[in-house]
């Protein structure tokens, strides 16, 4: 009971913290215009990296790893295909992103100039992104309360 809820917790905690990245990463990259403004993007990307870390650890160890319910239930919750949708639409949306960001890195590690026009593409994407992660809470809170399995309301 114990393992169940922290790993609930933990999940839950994990959202937050995917929100909060993603959102000051957006921010930062709306607002980029020159190197002075990475370390703030960075900052926000590496807790955007290990939320998502923690929300797929945590996800699977609770769908599948017999802390829950069980695949079983999973696998037939029609939110629970919503919620990995939306996760596998924000993976397919970071790539771009996430190879920018890296390119961005080297060069700064190098003493180069990144080039820093995409910024504000990576940003439009980081603002889908974020509807996407708000999209998983609603199917994760759906899936908790029974949502998805009767379609009804109280």
């Amino acid at each position: 009971m114990l393992t169940r809820w922290l790993l609930a917790a933990i999940h839950l905690l994990a959202f937050g913290f995917a929100l909060a990245s993603i959102l000051r990463r957006t921010r930062g990259l709306r607002r980029c215009t020159s190197t002075e403004d990475l370390p703030v993007i960075f900052s926000a990307d590496n807790g955007w990296g290990g939320s998502a870390l923690v929300l797929i650890v945590t996800g699977a160890m609770r769908a599948f790893g017999g802390f829950e319910k069980g695949a079983a239930y999973y696998l037939h919750e029609p939110l629970f295909h919503v919620k990995m949708g939306a996760l596998v639409l924000i993976f397919l949306l970071e790539i771009a992103p996430m190879m920018a960001l890296l390119r961005w890195r080297l060069a700064v590690r190098r003493g180069d100039v990144p080039d820093l026009t995409g910024a504000a593409k990576y940003a439009r994407i980081g603002r889908w992104q974020t509807l996407l992660v708000v999209v998983m809470v609603f199917a994760a809170t759906g899936m908790a309360r029974g949502v998805g399995l009767d379609m009804g309301g109280e």
